[in-house]
């Protein structure tokens, strides 16, 4: 018998002021925080922490930047990306 994995994709949704967050990022780190946001959606791998205990608020790590977002259920809502330095202000 063999035993099957199923991995779920996660639905992706990128917030307008997070879509303009990305476009001003230079290219290289616009296409390493891409690489990154698809790993995340297909099996929620990356360095991911979340925010706070009371909250479905996370965070994905992408070099010096941070990508923020929620979770529920299957759907993953891009709502910031930031560096690092000023990202949870």
């Amino acid at each position: 018998m063999s035993s099957c994995r199923y991995s779920l994709i996660h639905r992706l949704e990128i917030k307008e002021e997070a879509r303009q967050q990305l476009r001003a990022l230079p290219k290289e780190q616009r296409r390493n925080t891409g690489r990154r946001l698809d790993a995340l959606q297909s099996n929620l791998s990356g360095d991911v922490k979340k925010l706070t205990a009371k909250t479905r608020e996370y965070r994905l790590r992408a070099g010096s930047l941070r990508v923020l977002f929620t979770l529920e259920n299957d759907l993953i809502s891009v709502y910031a990306v930031r560096d690092r330095k000023n990202a949870y202000e």
